[in-house]
């Protein structure tokens, strides 16, 4: 079978059983603070775990992109070296939300296996969970018993909690859980060694594919377990590995999911896959990056320096170091796996095919810039000096933190040297960062405490921005030293930080409206509207009256509606290509960043102006359908972004039938008209093919028109009220410039007096011409030509220039070529004499400068300079 004939055999088969098929969830979280990606397949199904969500299906299957490079799930150092480890990969799940539970998971499971898939029952190997007294959880009998009815009971093994008791974290869903194990070794091996001896023990060939998690608990904060509302199924089967086993390989890496990269890797850079254990990795490492990394720029992450983008970044560089030290890839080369890897999920994952191009163009910039950087680093080890032949454990993490070199390449490059590298130090100053990170965005959350008992909060916000409602729940969090509260209320007219539209502010008042608590934002925590206060109330269990800080928030919707019609003008002036890639709406401003190769013109950017203000001006009635079914709304043309999980039922928000159109579940005004004016302020480049607008509406562009008025009038003013403004300043600039070289030329008059004075006045001490002098020249350029005019006339010259320009202390040192042979060194001369003048500089080792802060210190300069000439 093939990889996509096995994943659809896997669907079919639970479609059979009467789940409903959901497509995979963006792998770039959105919703959730505790994730940057999705790492497992039941991160979009936490919320219906917990009981906060209403249960659409209680039978759900599909194939969920997974991530796993940060935090508690972390494989990024074994990806490439071992078979079976990736950066992404695909989970293929079912699940039950308090429908099936035990017997049916474990019967079916074992049917697909040996039914559908034909693998070999004697080749399988089941786990239970064996219990933990600490915990006082008892063996799972069940499981075990369930078992039994297909499984021979030498081939069920117990497992302890580290292996077959599943958590996503810390807090949070969690049960026991019941493995399914494949030993794909050889007869001649099984014969040597009881398979069930290496269940469980990190061997290559016997490998755990399925994952049966009876989810029934809640991890609270203290570390104690609470019953889950109803009983689930949590599914997780590795497909890559899956594919292996079907396929018979004894590698991930050898399936039909990575060969034709890894085979046109191999072409490229004519070195054949399997003949050096170094050269692979390489191949495997940059087959498997490329999946991860055009995934998530795909669902809208670009690479940055920070957080998810820091993350992506990382991993695109890993790959670049592996193809430029292993397999001669001093080019940009990793861009060129895009193309192969959308075509191989066209008609999985579409959102790949559709943004081939983008992702392409991100990838190739990425690369450019890092090897750039990786050359950079590379002379900076060049010029490195190893005390006793040993790199300095703070310098090689320096090289790996802001160069990318892994350590392992700065060992091999040290070993052509001679030198050794202090690893202790290296990981002294790595687990440092870390640990620095770690206390940066540390989050201390305590467990929920319930206040009035319900399923789920409901979001009223599109019709009320006042409603009286109760409290359900709140806890105490903090954060970088700050305590605060998160509250969920029965029903909430506050708008949850989403799509780029900032959350609501207000307050919460008692119901005597005597007394409240601000509500300092709201945001979303796995489909949750959380509401953050500084402070509690008073009586939790009463009645309130929740309010929306209405002026922040209708501002707020005229940036967002306003960033709809931007949208659908860049498309009109700019193309059908046009797409976003990100946004940011607050009160203030609005930040719209969209994909596009080229900068926009003023001329364009004037055209998108006039079309967004004649829409304003046409004030179009907002058109809003909710519950909209997904497949109908596309159908009518609107505009879905990727990266986005929608549901079945989806959001219009119409402008327009004929101009905007988009799935959205911001607020919105009632008509264009309440924008008032649209002026965008800024256009610039954020990451290859991405540009980003900046533009302001309402009062913020009234008060734009009336400073650029005022400024206008001032102007007029200082050019006495003339009437053509453009000529008058012309004629000012004019001129200028005409000042500027009459002063030029007197500079070159007064250059050439000094010249000749200055050769007059030359100290021979030890065969060096030494020129020591302060230079009242107002012109950094004209003590440079200076310095230089006296260097082709003198031999063996040994300059040092002091000057003061407009208060700031400087210094100039020039030394002739015959000097520099001998070792003195200009760079490392200014250096030591800018400490005088509270300053630094450097330079060549013929020239250089340095710049101060003390003035009071050029006398000593001026002293100082003899003492650098050699005895």
């Amino acid at each position: 079978m093939t990889a996509k004939e096995i994943r659809q055999a896997f669907l079919n088969f639970f479609e059979q059983k009467q789940h409903h098929i959901v497509p995979s969830a963006p792998i770039v979280v959105k919703n959730d603070p505790t994730l940057m990606f999705t790492n497992a397949g039941m991160n979009q199904f936490k919320d219906l775990f917990l009981g906060e969500a209403a249960i659409k299906y209680s039978r759900v299957a599909d194939t969920q992109r997974c991530l796993r490079v940060s935090g508690k799930h972390n494989d990024l150092e074994e990806v490439g070296i071992d078979t079976y480890h990736h950066t992404m990969f695909e989970m293929l799940g079912n699940w039950s939300f308090g429908d099936y539970f035990k017997k049916d998971a474990i019967a079916w499971s074992w049917e697909l296996f040996t039914e559908v898939y034909k693998i070999p029952k004697e080749k399988l190997y089941v786990t239970y969970f064996e219990g933990d007294e600490k915990e006082g959880l008892e063996k799972d009998q069940e499981a075990y018993d369930l078992w039994k009815q297909y499984v021979d009971e030498s081939h069920i093994l117990p497992g302890n909690k580290k292996d077959n008791f599943w958590e996503m974290g810390d807090t949070g869903p969690c049960g026991p859980c019941s493995e399914i194990h494949v030993d794909c070794r050889t007869d001649e091996e099984k014969a040597l060694v009881n398979g069930a001896t290496l269940v469980n023990a990190d061997h290559p060939q016997v490998i755990e594919i399925w994952n049966n998690v009876f989810m029934q608990f809640n991890r609270l904060k203290d570390g104690s377990l609470q019953s889950l509302p109803a009983k689930h199924v949590d599914t997780g089967m590795g497909f890559e590995r899956l594919v292996r086993v079907l396929q018979e390989k004894t590698s991930n890496y050898d399936t039909d999911v990575f060969q034709p990269m890894i085979q046109f890797i191999a072409e490229k850079s004519q070195i054949k896959y399997g003949t050096d254990e170094k050269t692979d990795i390489a191949m495997r490492v940059m087959a498997d990056h490329i999946r991860a990394i055009s995934f998530v720029i795909a669902d809208g992450q670009l690479p940055s320096n920070n957080k998810a983008g820091y993350v992506i970044r990382r991993i695109l560089r890993r790959a670049v170091r592996y193809a430029y030290t292993f397999l001669n890839f001093k080019e940009p080369f990793l861009n060129q796996l895009v193309p192969l890897l959308a075509e191989q999920f066209n008609g999985v994952f579409d959102e790949l095919i559709s943004q081939q191009d983008f992702v392409q163009k991100v990838v190739l910039e990425e690369e450019v810039s890092f090897l750039r950087t990786l050359s950079t680093g590379i002379q900076r080890f060049e010029r490195y000096q190893a005390a006793n032949n040993l790199v300095e454990g703070n310098f090689a993490f320096e090289l790996s933190d802001t160069f990318g070199f892994p350590i392992d390449l700065t060992e091999l490059m040290a070993r052509e040297k001679g030198w050794s590298v202090d690893l202790a130090g290296y990981e002294q100053a790595l687990q440092k960062q870390k640990d620095d990170s770690r206390a940066a965005t540390a989050i201390d959350t305590s467990d929920w405490i319930i206040v009035n008992a319900d399923d789920q909060s409901e979001f009223v916000g599109y019709d009320d921005l006042e409603i009286e409602t109760e409290i359900l729940k709140y806890r105490k969090v903090k954060a970088k030293g700050k305590e605060q509260y998160q509250i969920v209320l029965r029903q909430t007219p506050f708008y949850a930080e989403s799509g780029g539209q900032v959350g609501d502010t207000g307050r919460l008042e008692d119901h005597s409206r005597q007394f409240w608590v601000d509500i300092t934002d709201t945001k979303k925590e796995n489909g949750l509207t959380v509401h953050f206060t500084d402070l509690l109330p008073d009586n939790l269990e009463g009645k309130f009256w929740a309010v929306v800080d209405e002026d922040k928030r209708i501002l707020t919707e005229d940036n967002h509606s306003a960033t709809h019609l931007l949208h659908a003008a860049l498309k009109q002036v700019l193309g059908k290509h046009v797409n976003q890639k990100g946004s940011l709406v607050n009160p203030d401003y609005l930040r719209f960043d969209f994909s596009h190769f080229a900068k926009v013109t003023d001329e364009e950017l004037a055209q998108i102006e006039v079309i967004v203000n004649q829409k304003i001006r046409q004030n179009i009635k907002l058109k809003e359908q909710r519950n909209v079914p997904y497949q109908d709304a596309i159908e009518s043309g609107v505009t879905a972004l990727f990266g986005e999980k929608y549901g079945d039922f989806v959001r219009m928000i119409t402008f327009d039938d004929h101009f905007s159109k988009e799935l959205c579940g911001g607020t919105h005004v009632k008509a264009t008209g309440q924008i008032g004016s649209f002026k965008i302020i800024s256009e610039s480049a954020v990451a290859a093919g991405v540009r980003r607008i900046e533009a302001i509406t309402a009062d913020k562009a009234e008060q734009y028109f009336l400073y650029q008025r005022k400024e206008l009038g001032h102007l007029k003013a200082l050019l006495n009220g003339s009437k053509d403004l453009s000529a008058s300043v012309q004629a000012l600039l004019d001129e200028n410039a005409k000042l500027k070289k009459e002063i030029e030329k007197s500079t070159l008059e007064r250059v050439g007096a000094l010249k000749h004075e200055i050769v007059h006045h030359v100290r021979g001490i030890n065969g060096v011409n030494l020129i020591v002098r302060h230079i009242d020249l107002q012109s950094a350029d004209a003590i440079k030509n200076l310095a230089f005019s006296l260097k082709d006339m003198i031999d063996n010259l040994f300059l040092v220039f002091t000057t003061e320009i407009e208060g700031k202390p400087g210094i100039t040192v020039m030394l002739s070529d015959d000097l520099v042979k001998k070792g003195m060194n200009a760079s490392n001369i200014v250096r030591e004499l800018g400490k005088e003048i509270q300053g630094g500089g450097g330079g060549q080792p013929f020239y250089a400068t340095a710049g101060g802060k003390n003035p009071a210190g050029l006398t000593a300069v001026l002293e100082k300079a003899e003492g650098f000439i050699p005895g």
